[in-house]
């Protein structure tokens, strides 16, 4: 049977400091297989909870949106998305006939593991002539995957 010297070893390539001349116990070595199977856990199976990340991801995005800063915006793209579509390219998908105000993700959907379905509401304002001072909102349908750790948010490549 191993001891918690021989575990430490395996792990570390050497004893740690904090095992050496401690007594081997069951508790010992059960703490560091939970621990061990408890991290292995968190790596591969995501967030606890994605809708949070979702939102706060969701929303930072859409805040960068609001103040214009695509390069930004950008940075939530899926990684497949960023590989083919250049920041440049990205910027040129946004027109100027409304400016947004602002934006809450209202809801967050996860039929699967690693995909979830987003509503987001957000407020703008038409820059068209006679409609200078009328405030909107509408719904805009987002869909967000998990990817290499991280959520992000998925679009056509096609604009």
């Amino acid at each position: 049977m191993m001891n918690i010297k021989d575990i430490g070893k395996n792990l570390f390539g050497t004893v740690p400091a904090t095992f050496k001349n401690q007594p081997s116990s069951t508790l010992a070595r059960l703490s560091l297989v939970i621990g061990a199977l408890t991290l292995t856990a968190c790596a591969t199976t995501g967030p606890a909870n994605p809708q949070e990340a979702i939102k706060q991801r969701g929303e930072a995005r859409w805040q960068a949106l609001v103040e214009r800063d695509f390069d930004k915006a950008y940075t939530y793209m899926t990684p497949g998305f960023r590989a083919v579509v250049t920041p440049a390219s990205y910027r040129g998908r946004f027109g100027a006939a409304a400016a947004w105000l602002g934006a809450e993700v209202a809801a967050v959907d996860c039929p699967e593991a690693t995909k979830c379905l987003v509503k987001v509401r957000v407020d703008f304002k038409p820059l068209l002539a006679g409609r200078g001072g009328d405030k909107f909102s509408t719904y805009v349908d987002e869909t967000w995957l998990f990817e290499g750790g991280q959520w992000w948010i998925f679009e056509s490549i096609k604009p």
